[in-house]
């Protein structure tokens, strides 16, 4: 018997997708519907009302909360995808997915979210625990709901979470390290670009600096590290004036680390005499750290899978709230290293791999 699956192999489109034209739920272009539909009919497809009926008396919803993307900051848009192909995915055993997304700057925000997100009265609960102290809060209300929670992307010690999914970010920052003294295999010294609003809220931030700072120690590489904190990190002529200026001060410094994904708005703030001289090592494959890569201006890119983190928060969830079992505490996923010349085949184009939604 063919089933949804077929139909989206053969359609060359989600499951979910095939669900949404199935049920009439709309987000699907006309060519991508008309296709489908062309398939279904083809098949005399019609949906299992005994599955239908099962799946929505064993009906558990998912609230994810996770930091806003937008043009200048798409690494959130990744997760967020990896979300909702995850929601896609689970909808077949009665799970429902709901996404909150709050400015990663503003722990007013990210508190103001949740409670919104507490309004639907959620099963279980995916978070970023982007602030220490809200985080508390936030997480305290939940133990005394009874509602699970898994931290996304950010681990924090001293929780009851039900898992972490994400990347191991010490184990990165080592990586890095080792990466920057195999470009500069002598005595050197190399620049940490660090967010001053990362410095005491993102532990995947200060994990990776450790890192990267413990691989030159514990190989006793004759190398130092100085570190740059910027107030906001964008690209204005105040942070141009303030990163050129720390370059110009200390001649000394051929590597930059950014551990952050942000690396593409240093890059376009180096004057051109620095860019050419300098090795650059930062995170993630957004559209613009790709471009940087791509150009020769980044040396280095360390991928921590965001798409998989999202659909990988949604998968252990739904396992925990049918099953009431959880296969991993913690899910590190693989850490990758992008050059110019493997990034086209590395990952599958995670900002557009969704364009029929």
């Amino acid at each position: 018997m063919i089933t949804i699956k077929d139909i989206a192999k053969e359609a060359n489109v989600s499951e979910g997708t095939v669900d949404r034209v199935l049920h009439n739920r709309g987000g699907v272009s006309k060519k991508t519907e008309a296709r489908i539909k062309k398939i279904l009919d083809f098949h005399n497809f019609s949906v299992n009302p005994v599955a239908s009926a099962l799946a929505m008396k064993n009906k558990h919803s998912i609230a994810a909360l996770i930091p806003e993307h937008n043009a200048s900051d798409l690494f959130w848009k990744s997760p967020f995808l990896g979300i909702l192909k995850g929601a896609e995915d689970v909808k077949s055993f009665g799970v429902q997915v709901s996404n909150f997304t709050f400015n990663q700057y503003d722990p007013n925000s990210y508190f103001n979210t949740f409670n919104t997100l507490l309004e639907t009265n959620p099963s279980a609960v995916i978070m970023v625990p982007n602030f220490s102290e809200e985080t508390k809060q936030i997480v305290n209300k939940l133990e005394s709901l009874n509602i699970p929670y898994l931290f996304l992307n950010i681990d924090i010690e001293g929780f009851n979470n039900t898992a972490f999914v994400g990347q191991d970010s010490y184990m990165a920052g080592y990586i890095a390290g080792k990466l920057m003294n195999l470009s500069i295999p002598k005595p050197s010294t190399f620049l940490i670009i660090q967010a001053r609003h990362n410095i005491t809220k993102n532990n995947a931030i200060s994990n990776r600096i450790k890192g990267f700072n413990d691989y030159l120690t514990k190989n006793k590489i004759n190398s130092k590290t100085l570190t740059l904190k910027i107030e906001n990190l964008n690209n204005s002529e105040k942070t141009k004036e303030k990163i050129n200026s720390y370059l110009k001060q200390h001649p000394e410094i051929e590597g930059v680390f950014v551990p952050s994904s942000r690396i593409y708005i240093v890059v376009e703030c180096l004057q051109n005499t620095y860019l050419k001289n300098l090795e650059l090592i930062g995170f993630d494959n957004t559209p613009q750290n790709i471009e940087c890569l791509i150009n020769d201006s980044v040396s280095f890119l360390i991928s921590q899978k965001p798409f998989d983190q999202g659909y990988e928060s949604i998968r252990l969830l739904t396992e925990y709230l049918i099953k009431n079992t959880i296969t991993d505490k913690k899910l590190y996923l693989p850490i990758d290293i992008l050059t110019k010349e493997n990034v086209k085949y590395n990952e599958r184009n995670e900002f557009t791999q969704m364009d029929d939604v």
